[in-house]
C-alpha cells in the first residue's frame, strides 16, 4: 500500500469536511423548501433486502442509520486497533493526555446537559448527545489551519477523537439498548467466536472476516443491541500484522480502501438523512427549550472546559506534558474544536429520541453547538502563537 503523504492527507481531510458540510447544508435546504414533503417521503420509503423468509424490510432512513453506519463504525474500530497497537495510543505515556482529555470531554458535557434537563426525566435520555466529537469536522478544521497548529496538537486531537468514538460506542452498547433477544444475542456471540478463531489461526484474507461480520451484524440487529456495535467488534478481530515478519495483515489495506468511501459517501449520506431541520413553525420558545440548550451548552462549553481542564490538570500534576511547540491558547482552541459533535451527536440523538418532534430539537442543539465550537475554535487557533518546546516530544 502506497503511503499517503502529509499533504495528501490534509487535502483529503479538508475535502471530506467540505463534502460533509455541503451535505448538511443541502439537508437544511431540502427541509425548508417546497421539496420538504418529498424529502421526508423518500427517507420513509420501505426497502426490502433479501428473499422471504430471510428478508429485512426497513425505511431508507433506518437502512442508513443501521446499515451504512456499520461500515463507518467498522473503520472507527480499525483506526482504534491501529492506534492502540502502532500509533499515538501505543505508548502509555503518550496516550495518557488524549485519554484523560477524552474522559473530561465526555463527562463535563453530560453533566451540563443533565443539569439543564434535571427536571425532565424523559429529556435526561439525551445526556450522551453532547459527549461525542466528530472526527471529520474537527480534524478538517485543524487541517484548514495548516502550519498554524503544531503537529503534536493534530495528533492529540485525532487520538482524542478516536478515544471519544470508543466511549460513544460503549455508551450506545450499554445505555441505548432496547429489549434483548437472547437467541439472537447467542447467535451473535457464536459469530464473534468464529471471528476470534479466524484471528487465532492467522487467516490473512479479508473476505472471511467480512462474511462472518455481516452475520454478526444481522444477529446484533435482531438482538436489541444497536447493530453498529457489530462493526467495531469485527474490526477488532481483523489482524493488523501477518505472522511473516515485516508483513502487514489485512487491516491496513481494508482501512485504506474503506476510509474514502466512509468520508465521501457514508458520512455525507448520513448528514443528508439526519441534518434536515425544518424551521417552519419553530418559535423562540422551541429554540430555548431544555433539550437544544442542554446539547448546545454541553458541546460548546462542556467540551472545551472538560477537555482543557482535564488535560491542564494532568500537566499540572506532572503526569503529562504540554504538546511540543504548543501554547496554552492553542491547546484551548483545540479543546473547543472537540465540541464539534455533528455526526456522532446526531447519531446518538436518534437513539435517545426516536420521536420526530424531539428529533428536531436534537438537530437544533447539535447544529448550534457544533457551529459555535467550529467558529470559536478556529478563531482562537488562527489568532494564537506557538509555545516553547516542551516535554511532549519525549513521548513521540
Amino acid at each position: 500500500m502506497k503511503p499517503e503523504s502529509s499533504t495528501e492527507g490534509i487535502s483529503r481531510e479538508v475535502l471530506a469536511s467540505l463534502v460533509l458540510l455541503a451535505a448538511a447544508v443541502l439537508a437544511l435546504v431540502l427541509a425548508n423548501s417546497p421539496l420538504h414533503d418529498a424529502y421526508e417521503r423518500f427517507l420513509a420509503t420501505n426497502v426490502q433486502l433479501g428473499v422471504a423468509p430471510f428478508a429485512l424490510t426497513k425505511e431508507i432512513h433506518h437502512w442508513i442509520n443501521d446499515g451504512l453506519m456499520v461500515i463507518f463504525f467498522l473503520v472507527v474500530g480499525l483506526e482504534i486497533k491501529r492506534e492502540v497497537i502502532r500509533g499515538a495510543l501505543s505508548k502509555p505515556a503518550a496516550a495518557m493526555l488524549p485519554i484523560v482529555g477524552a474522559i473530561g470531554g465526555m463527562v463535563v458535557p453530560a453533566l451540563i446537559y443533565a443539569s439543564v434537563n434535571w427536571s425532565n426525566p424523559e429529556a435526561l435520555r439525551g445526556w450522551a448527545i453532547p459527549a461525542a466529537t466528530d472526527i471529520a469536522f474537527a480534524v478538517g478544521v485543524v487541517a484548514l489551519l495548516g502550519r498554524r497548529v503544531p503537529p503534536t496538537l493534530k495528533v492529540f486531537l485525532l487520538a482524542l477523537a478516536i478515544i471519544d468514538d470508543l466511549g460513544a460506542i460503549l455508551i450506545i452498547a450499554f445505555f441505548y439498548t432496547s429489549e434483548l433477544s437472547y437467541q439472537a444475542l447467542g447467535l451473535a456471540t457464536a459469530g464473534v467466536g468464529a471471528l476470534a478463531l479466524l484471528n487465532y489461526f492467522n487467516v490473512m484474507r479479508t473476505l472471511p472476516y467480512l462474511v462472518v461480520g455481516a452475520f454478526v451484524w444481522l444477529c446484533v440487529l435482531k438482538s436489541g443491541v444497536h447493530a453498529t456495535v457489530a462493526g467495531v467488534i469485527t474490526a477488532l478481530m481483523i489482524p493488523l500484522s501477518s505472522p511473516k515478519k515485516g508483513v502487514d495483515g489485512p487491516l491496513p489495506a481494508l482501512e485504506h480502501a474503506l476510509s474514502p468511501f466512509v468520508s465521501f459517501i457514508i458520512m455525507p449520506v448520513f448528514a443528508l438523512a439526519n441534518a434536515g431541520l425544518s424551521f417552519s413553525g419553530m418559535s423562540t420558545n422551541d429554540m430555548l427549550s431544555q433539550i437544544p440548550i442542554g446539547i448546545a451548552l454541553g458541546l460548546f462549553l462542556g467540551k472545551a472546559l472538560g477537555i482543557y481542564g482535564a488535560v491542564r490538570g494532568l500537566i499540572a500534576s506532572g503526569l503529562g506534558d504540554m504538546p511540543h511547540g504548543a501554547s496554552r491558547r492553542q491547546l484551548f482552541g483545540t479543546a473547543i474544536l472537540g465540541g464539534i459533535g455533528f455526526t456522532m451527536s446526531l447519531f446518538i440523538g436518534q437513539l435517545a429520541f426516536p420521536d420526530p418532534d424531539t428529533t428536531a430539537e436534537v438537530r437544533l442543539g447539535v447544529i448550534i453547538g457544533s457551529l459555535l465550537s467550529a467558529v470559536a475554535g478556529y478563531v482562537v487557533l488562527v489568532t494564537s502563537q506557538g509555545g516553547p518546546a516542551s516535554g511532549f516530544e519525549k513521548q513521540q
